[in-house]
C-alpha cells in the first residue's frame, strides 16, 4: 500500500466466467478483441450477470482496456506481454479486494474471515497491505446489518444511561422526532410562562403599584419555568452512533488510540449542580469498539496498546458488547457507566513480528481461537502475471493520486526493474508496495512539473534519485566526507586492513575498513573487538577466533588480538563481515599485505565456510561508488545480485565459497600467500574444485 491509505498491495479484476479461481491456476488476462482476431489468453469473460458479487471472486487478472493486447511470445518481457502504450490503457477494478497485488493467502482468509465474521490477525513488514486488505474486509461485509445506538436518559439512575439500536437510519428520525416534541412542550411552556408574567407584573403594576416586586417576580418565574424545562430536553436521546449515510460496514482505525477513544468515553461536566449540568447521556461519547459495530475494527501495531485496554478488548470481543464509563479517575464522567453497548466488530489486529511478544497472551489466544493468523509475504515470485499486476499497480497510483500523468512502456518497466531489485531475491518481486508507490509519484510529480504528457523511464530515473531514504542519503554524503578526509583506500597494498561492505538501514550500502593488529599478550592472549558490536557481531568474532587457532603455526594464546571496526558510529549488528574480519587477522598474523582495490562481505562458519550474507546489491554498489575495482562476496548470494545498469562495468563480481578463496584473490605476494592459502586448505580439509579470481561479471538482473 502506498500513502495513509496503505495502498501497498494492488489488486486486478476478477475472474468473470463463473468458474472458481482455484480452476485456474494461470488466468491470464481477459482483453477487448477483434472478432477475427486468435486469443492467446483464457476464454472471454461472461456477461456481467454472471460475475460473482458475494466477494468469492478476489482478482487474479488484469483487465485492459479496448485495442490492448497480450503477446503470449513476448510473456518474458518486463511487462508479462502486455501490448499498451501507457497505464491509461489499464482498467482498474473498483472493489479494494480486486486491487491486492501478491497476498493471495491472506486474500483468501480475508474472504473467508468475511464470509463467516472471523477475527484476524495480520503480522508483515510494513507496506505490505495489511491496512487494505482491512478495509477491503469491510466491503465484503453486508451492509444490511448496520444498526444506530441511542442513548436515552435513566429517570430511575441518572448515572446510568439506557441503550436502544435500531436499524441503520432510523436513529436520526427518533431524535428529530423527540427534538419536535421537545419543541412543541417548550413553546407552550414558553407561552404560559409569559402569560403569567404579564399578570404579575400587571398587578404589580396596576393595583400593587410595586414595580419593584414585579420585576422580582417575573425573574424568579422566568427562572423557574427555564429550570424546569431543562427536563424536557433530558429526554431527547443522544444519537451515539449514526449509520445513516454508511455506504458499506463501518472501518475504524484504532491504531495507537487512548482507552477513551478506543473503548468510549463520558465528557467531563464542569456544571456538575444546581440545574445547570449536562444530562450524563448527552456525554456519553463512543469509542472506535462500539463505531465498528457490525464492521471491520482495525488496529495496527496491537502491542502499542496499553495492557489494561487489551484486557478489555478481550472482554468486547468475547461478550459483543461493552458498557461506556469514564475512563479517568478525576472526571466526573467516571460516576456514569450506560448499560451495556453493542460492539459486534470482526477485529483485524496487525503489526511487525514483534508485536507478538508485546502483546497480551489471552488477546492473541481468542483472535487465534475465533479467527485466523496470516503472515504477509513480502516477496513473490516474479511471473508474466504478477508482471502485468505491477503495471495495473502503477496504474492504480496514478488514477488514486488524480493529478499523475500515465506511464508510458519505458517507465512501466524500469519501476518493474526497481520492484526486482528491491526484493532482494533473484526472480522475485517485493511485495513492499508502500515504497515502490511513492517511487511512482515522485517520478510523476517531476512529469507534471515538467508539464510532459506521460512520465517517462528518464523521470523515474531521477526520482530514484530523489526518493532516496534518509540512510541512503546519510551513506552517500559519509562516502563524500570519506574522500574528502582521504579515509578510502582504493589501490595499493596494507597488511592487516580490508575494506568491508556494510548496509545502512534497508537499502544503503556502504564500504566500512575493518583493521587487526597482533600484540604480545601481557597475560592470557584475547581478542578485542571494538566498534560498537551487538550480540551476533560478537559471535562472529569468536568464530573467527576459531578458524585462526585452526591453521595458525604461532600460539596465538600468547598474543593480544586487536580488532577495529573503524567509524562504525551506529555499531554493527550482524554477522556479514566475518569474512572480512578473518582476512585481516590472517593479514596481521602472517605480515603478508591485502589488496586495496577490492572489498568484500560473507559470513564464515567456523569450518571456513561463506556463507550468505543480506543486502549484497547495495553493498556491491558501495564498493562502486568509492572506486573500488573488485569485491568478494558468497557464492549462494550470485543470484541475488541486481545492480544499477551504470555499475556493472565499474566492479568486478567474484563469488567464493571459502575462506581460502578469499585468501588466494585478497592477499598479495605470491610465495608467501601461496604457502599460507596451501596450509589452510590441508588444514580444513577443503580444496576449490575452480578457479579463484576469474573475471566474474556482473549476473544479468533477469
Amino acid at each position: 500500500m502506498s500513502d495513509d491509505n496503505n495502498t501497498d498491495d494492488h489488486p486486478g479484476s476478477g475472474s468473470e466466467d463463473g468458474v472458481p479461481e482455484e480452476e485456474h491456476p494461470d488466468p491470464g488476462i481477459p482483453i477487448d478483441r477483434d472478432e477475427n482476431e486468435t486469443p492467446s489468453g483464457p476464454p472471454a469473460p461472461a456477461d456481467e450477470s454472471d460475475e460473482l458479487t458475494d466477494g468469492s471472486d478476489l482478482g487474479s487478472d488484469v483487465a485492459v482496456d479496448a485495442g490492448a493486447e497480450v503477446e503470449t511470445a513476448e510473456e518474458d518481457g518486463l511487462l508479462g506481454g502486455l501490448q499498451i502504450g501507457s497505464t491509461a490503457d489499464i482498467e482498474v477494478p473498483d472493489r479494494l479486494v480486486d486491487q491486492v497485488i501478491g497476498q493471495d493467502d491472506a486474500r483468501d482468509i480475508v474472504l473467508k474471515a468475511a464470509k463467516q465474521r472471523r477475527h484476524v490477525m495480520m503480522i508483515g513488514s510494513p507496506g505490505t497491505g495489511k491496512s487494505m486488505l482491512a478495509k477491503a474486509m469491510s466491503q465484503l461485509l453486508p451492509k444490511e446489518d448496520l444498526q444506530d445506538i441511542l442513548v436515552y436518559h435513566n429517570p430511575d439512575d441518572g448515572n446510568e444511561p439506557k441503550v436502544r439500536t435500531v436499524p441503520a437510519g432510523k436513529g436520526e428520525q427518533i431524535v428529530e422526532a423527540h427534538k419536535e416534541e421537545a419543541r412543541k412542550r417548550n413553546q407552550m411552556r414558553s407561552f404560559l410562562m409569559w402569560i403569567i408574567i404579564a399578570v404579575v407584573f400587571g398587578y404589580s403594576l396596576l393595583i400593587a403599584q410595586q414595580l419593584l416586586l414585579g420585576i422580582l417576580a417575573a425573574g424568579v418565574i422566568y427562572l423557574a419555568f427555564r429550570y424546569s424545562s431543562r427536563g424536557s430536553d433530558a429526554m431527547i436521546p443522544n444519537l451515539l452512533v449514526n449509520n445513516a449515510d454508511q455506504q458499506t460496514a463501518p472501518f475504524e482505525d484504532a491504531t495507537g488510540a487512548h482507552a477513551g477513544a478506543l473503548l468510549g468515553d463520558v465528557r467531563h461536566d464542569p456544571f456538575q449542580s444546581g440545574g445547570m449540568e449536562t444530562p450524563s447521556h448527552d456525554r456519553v461519547e463512543a469509542g472506535a469498539i462500539h463505531k465498528s459495530n457490525k464492521g471491520v475494527l482495525y488496529v495496527d501495531e496491537i502491542n502499542t496498546l496499553d495492557i489494561r485496554s487489551q484486557q478489555k478488548l478481550m472482554t468486547a470481543i468475547q461478550e459483543g458488547e461493552f458498557s461506556i464509563t469514564g475512563q479517568s479517575e478525576r472526571s466526573s464522567g467516571a460516576m456514569v457507566q450506560t448499560e451495556a453497548v453493542p460492539c459486534d466488530f470482526v477485529m483485524v489486529a496487525a503489526g511487525n513480528l514483534d508485536a507478538m511478544e508485546n502483546m497480551h497472551p489471552a488477546l492473541r489466544s481468542r483472535i487465534k481461537g475465533y479467527g485466523y493468523e496470516v503472515y504477509m509475504d513480502d516477496t513473490i515470485e516474479d511471473t508474466p502475471e504478477m508482471r502485468r499486476k505491477y503495471a495495473r499497480f502503477m496504474a492504480q497510483e496514478v488514477e488514486k493520486d488524480g493529478r499523475l500523468p500515465a506511464f508510458d512502456r519505458d517507465a512501466m518497466e524500469e519501476v518493474i526493474l526497481e520492484a526486482q531489485r528491491r526484493a532482494g531475491r533473484k526472480e522475485h518481486l517485493t511485495l513492499e508496495l508502500r515504497n515502490l508507490g511513492g517511487l511512482v509519484r515522485v517520478a510523476g510529480d517531476i512529469a507534471r512539473a515538467e508539464n510532459a504528457e506521460f512520465t517517462t523511464r528518464d523521470h523515474v530515473l531521477q526520482a530514484k534519485r530523489r526518493s532516496r531514504s534518509i540512510e541512503q542519503q546519510l551513506a552517500d554524503d559519509y562516502i563524500e566526507r570519506r574522500k574528502d578526509y582521504e579515509l578510502s583506500v582504493s589501490e595499493g597494498e596494507v597488511v592487516g586492513r580490508v575494506n568491508g561492505l556494510a548496509v545502512m538501514g534497508e537499502d544503503s550500502g556502504i564500504v566500512m575498513p575493518v583493521m587487526a593488529e597482533v600484540t604480545p599478550a601481557q597475560g592470557a592472549g584475547e581478542v578485542i573487538a571494538t566498534g560498537n558490536l551487538q550480540d551476533i557481531a560478537k559471535e562472529a568474532v569468536q568464530n573467527v577466533s576459531a578458524i585462526i587457532k585452526k591453521f595458525s603455526d604461532e600460539d596465538i594464546g600468547k598474543k593480544d588480538i586487536h580488532i577495529q571496526y573503524v567509524m562504525s558510529y551506529e555499531g554493527v549488528q550482524g554477522d556479514s563481515a566475518s569474512v572480512t574480519m578473518a582476512t585481516a587477522v590472517i593479514s596481521a598474523l602472517e605480515d603478508i599485505p591485502v589488496e586495496q582495490d577490492l572489498a568484500m562481505t560473507g559470513s564464515l562458519s567456523v569450518r571456513g565456510d561463506v556463507l550468505p550474507v543480506g543486502g549484497v546489491t547495495h553493498k556491491i554498489e558501495a564498493a562502486a561508488k568509492t572506486g573500488l575495482d573488485r569485491v568478494i562476496i558468497p557464492a549462494a548470494n550470485e543470484q541475488d545480485v541486481m545492480i544499477e545498469e551504470e555499475f556493472k562495468d565499474q566492479i568486478e563480481i567474484i563469488p567464493v565459497t571459502h575462506i581460502s578463496e578469499v585468501l588466494e584473490v585478497a592477499l598479495a605476494g605470491e610465495p608467501e600467500k601461496d604457502s599460507l592459502v596451501d596450509r589452510l586448505k590441508n588444514i580444513t580439509g577443503s580444496a576449490l574444485d575452480r578457479q579463484v579470481g576469474r573475471s566474474g561479471g556482473s549476473p544479468s538482473p533477469q
